[in-house]
């Protein structure tokens, strides 16, 4: 890539991120993950915020704590916003604003009953942005606000043109995979992959607004036979023809903008709001920070880290970054610790080499992690998201 090149992917990706709310929800499947980190009671959760969803996920196995790390401050006043609404709202008014995703109330009760569980800064965001809940014609839900947002009200535009929208909405009365296959193959394939969406699906403007940094891209590019436009084409006809999508709530909020009650994230589940309101949503913090900062603060160990995708951009844009990252994830650590990260590549090969200093001497994160190969590859065919290229559970040893 020359200079020029360089500087526009650098500086595009830090627009989107360092000026906007990015995720309006988390793209990680979190009963994978649960799954993955085994959580107990005394576990300390250290974990990249996104949209906070999966922190309260894994709330639900009622661990020590669980630490929300952003150095995105929108998305911790995204998080802060759901907790102060479980600790202050009843469940259907928390659900019409986070699982409908819109109240035309929201100012008032932003104001009214949110306010004091907020800080002067969250707060300060939500009043000027309190319309990302009232809504508009043009964005009628929450869901299609922030970058990611927008990408989702775009396609289903999209989809609109197209006509078709009902013969994807029927994927989800379905009750097995046959019958997915045959709806998508009969009704959806041939119309949906166009030679627009073939060229729009592989820009690096889309994949910035969805997150995803010119690494993760040139990942893509490179290892994935027929490039990002073929990696996102067979992405979704796996998750339409593969994966049961009764329970998929990831793609149904992005096809139609909400949940609902059968079809959402755990925390939106009445039985699971009231066990975060008794005291479990108290266990999750945020700290807007880098996680090489948080690790140095840090007062107890941490025995799961939850690094999401971010590793893929550091290794092509801060490498220096990405090594005091895994110096403070092995610092910070006590013995067996687990780390769980997903990445673009078919194989991240980044990791392994990265040498760090111990208690006797130095050594490399390869000799350091303990794989579950098996597992993973096992939990990445599960994935109800299905939209990176490979999944990591491995266990840290001092």
């Amino acid at each position: 890539m020359s200079q020029l090149g360089a500087w526009w992917s650098k500086n595009l990706f830090n627009f989107v991120h360092g000026n906007n709310l990015v995720y309006n929800t988390c793209w990680e499947d979190p009963r994978l993950d649960r799954i993955a980190l085994n959580i107990g009671s005394e576990d300390r959760i250290a974990m990249i915020t996104s949209a906070g969803c999966n922190a309260l996920d894994y709330a639900l196995d009622e661990p020590e704590a669980i630490h929300c790390i952003d150095v995105n401050p929108r998305q911790n006043h995204l998080l802060n916003l759901k907790i102060a609404g479980i600790k202050a709202l009843d469940f259907e008014t928390f659900f019409q604003i986070f699982g409908t995703g819109s109240h035309p109330e929201f100012a008032a009760i932003l104001n009214d009953q949110l306010a004091d569980h907020l800080s002067d800064d969250a707060l300060k965001y939500w009043r000027k942005n309190s319309n990302y809940f009232t809504c508009s014609r043009w964005r009628p839900t929450f869901y299609f606000y922030g970058t990611s947002g927008l990408v989702a009200r775009l396609m289903g535009h999209y989809l609109d043109l197209r006509a078709v929208k009902d013969s994807m909405a029927s994927l989800w009365n379905t009750t097995t995979i046959e019958q997915q296959q045959a709806i998508y193959d009969d009704y959806i394939k041939d119309t949906l992959w166009t030679e627009w969406m073939t060229w729009i699906s592989k820009k690096e403007i889309t994949m910035s607004l969805l997150g995803v940094p010119k690494a993760q891209l040139a990942q893509v590019q490179n290892e994935y036979s027929g490039g990002m436009a073929k990696f996102i084409q067979d992405c979704v006809e796996s998750v339409f023809t593969k994966v049961p999508l009764r329970d998929n709530y990831f793609w149904w909020l992005y096809f139609s903008g909400s949940y609902l009650k059968d079809r959402c994230p755990e925390y939106l589940k009445e039985s699971n709001f009231n066990k975060l309101k008794a005291g479990l949503v108290d266990r999750v913090s945020t700290s807007t920070m880098t996680l090489v900062e948080f690790f140095k603060q840090t007062q107890k160990p941490i025995s799961k880290f939850v690094l999401l995708d971010h590793m893929d951009w550091l290794y092509d844009n801060n490498r220096k970054v990405l090594h005091q990252e895994w110096q403070g994830i092995v610092d910070a650590s006590r013995d067996n610790s687990q780390v769980i990260w997903r990445s673009a590549g078919l194989m991240n090969d980044f990791v392994d080499p990265i040498r760090v200093a111990i208690a006797n001497g130095t050594s490399t994160m390869g000799d350091l992690l303990k794989y579950n190969r098996d597992l993973a590859a096992e939990l990445h065919q599960q994935d109800r998201v299905h939209t990176y290229g490979s999944f990591y559970i491995a266990q840290l040893k001092h």
